[in-house]
């Protein structure tokens, strides 16, 4: 099948049916044999993902109605792209599109006027993009809305946001030292350097397959972003404390924790069952062991047995307006009505852990959000509502960090090239 056909169906699923761009992608290119064939659908509906609010603005002005067969609207959407940010030439991109539409003869004139007329047009079409908000920065303006109520440099936020995200690898040290590792990778002239902002991050200045980075099968590493790999120094877990991972899948910040310090007895919740099987896949493939349980964070009564744990990490469900550089999906996705509907959740399982914490226990609440209402906001009304709660300082290995937040520490997205991350510390007086 025409591989921008196949790019087609997979925008589809997530245009219309609001599905996860992973989610579809996994099963579009399922049945799709060639590497290179696969490699260029996830490219094209990666970037038509990233920059569709720039997309759907310039088809409006290319055509006279509203394309309203979905298929047909999302070749074009692959068309531009094509065009407008990948190494296709231009003819090549038109002709295999409007080829694409082979089924559907009545698309093809209009696919190929539609390409035609913007390459003629482009930079006139390009500077009109340029005047309104939501095609510029290439975000729904309500995301717009938000970022601007939060914070004074929005500009800055959404650059990072459509930028390509950087490949992160966390060293097992368990396993290995990261300058040993480093040696690894530069004796096999694969170019990386260490992150200072934590000893286990190493930034590859090229992404690569991981199944094919050294010693990876045989756990040595893992892929997650420099700001995730903070959490396990965070809530820096001792020998034979008892640790709660919730709402832990697909387990990395586990297996960091048990990395970091393997005499500990380690329990890891999640909701979905589906995730958690990856969850227990990626502790085989590192040898590490935690006790897995598919269970709601919110009634801790249907699973736990009542015993108080030292340490809690709230890896809370959050809008991941953090991690838009890596799923440019939730630009598309997510909606401003989902907000509270989350705070609401969120409240409930910071409520649900600290019943469940030691006294002198530690809870580190993170999310990848840069939303004040998921974050500082969330722990001051939860500060004003426990006073047996003390908030803690935070200090990263390099400790000379900018913190825009009254209350822990909020990273916002492209700072020392993490994601957008929120950590607060949170111990629990006697």
């Amino acid at each position: 099948m025409n591989s921008r056909l196949i790019a087609a169906r997979t925008l589809v699923n997530v245009l219309e049916k609001g599905q996860s761009l992973t989610t579809s992608l996994d099963y579009t290119l399922a049945s799709v044999e060639n590497p290179k064939d696969k490699a260029f659908i996830q490219a094209v509906c990666y970037g038509v993902c990233r920059y569709y609010q720039r997309l759907q603005f310039i088809i409006q002005q290319l055509t006279d109605k509203p394309i309203k067969d979905a298929e047909i609207y999302a070749l074009a959407l692959v068309g531009l792209y094509q065009i407008i940010d990948m190494r296709v030439k231009p003819h090549a991109a038109v002709c295999e599109t409007v080829a694409a539409a082979h089924k559907k003869t009545w698309a093809k004139p209009l696919i190929n006027a539609l390409l035609r007329r913007y390459l003629r047009e482009q930079e006139s079409i390009n500077t009109l993009a340029d005047t309104t908000a939501i095609s510029k920065y290439c975000h729904p303006q309500w995301l717009l809305t938000q970022l601007q109520k939060d914070w004074e440099d929005v500009e800055s936020i959404v650059q990072a946001n459509n930028a390509l995200p950087p490949m992160i690898l966390r060293v097992n040290q368990q396993k290995t030292s990261r300058q040993a590792y480093l040696q690894t990778l530069a004796d096999l002239t694969i170019d990386a350097e260490a992150v200072d902002l934590c000893e286990s991050a190493i930034w590859l200045k090229q992404p690569v397959n991981v199944t094919s980075l050294p010693l990876f099968d045989a756990g040595w590493i893992s892929v997650q972003d420099t700001a995730a790999q903070l959490a396990a120094d965070f809530l820096a877990p001792q020998t034979g404390q008892r640790v709660l991972d919730l709402c832990a899948a697909p387990a990395g910040k586990t297996a960091h924790l048990l990395e970091t310090q393997a005499e500990i007895e380690c329990i890891a919740v999640d909701i979905d069952v589906e995730r958690m099987k990856r969850s227990a896949l990626n502790l085989s493939r590192l040898n590490l062991s935690a006790e897995l349980i598919v269970g709601d964070a919110t009634r801790p009564q249907d699973w736990w047995d009542g015993r108080l744990f030292d340490r809690i990490l709230v890896d809370a469900p959050c809008s991941g307006l953090g991690v838009i550089r890596r799923h440019p999906d939730i630009k598309i996705l997510r909606r401003e009505t989902d907000l509270a509907q989350l705070q609401a959740l969120q409240s409930s399982i910071l409520e649900a852990a600290w019943r469940m914490l030691a006294p002198e226990g530690v809870l580190l609440y993170a999310t990848c959000s840069v939303l004040k209402c998921e974050n500082e906001s969330q722990i001051a009304h939860f500060l004003g509502r426990h006073g047996d709660a003390q908030e803690l300082p935070l200090l990263a290995v390099n400790s000379n960090y900018p913190n825009p937040a009254q209350h822990g520490w909020q990273i916002l997205t492209g700072w020392q090239n993490c994601d957008g991350f929120y950590y607060a510390k949170l111990c629990k007086k006697t």
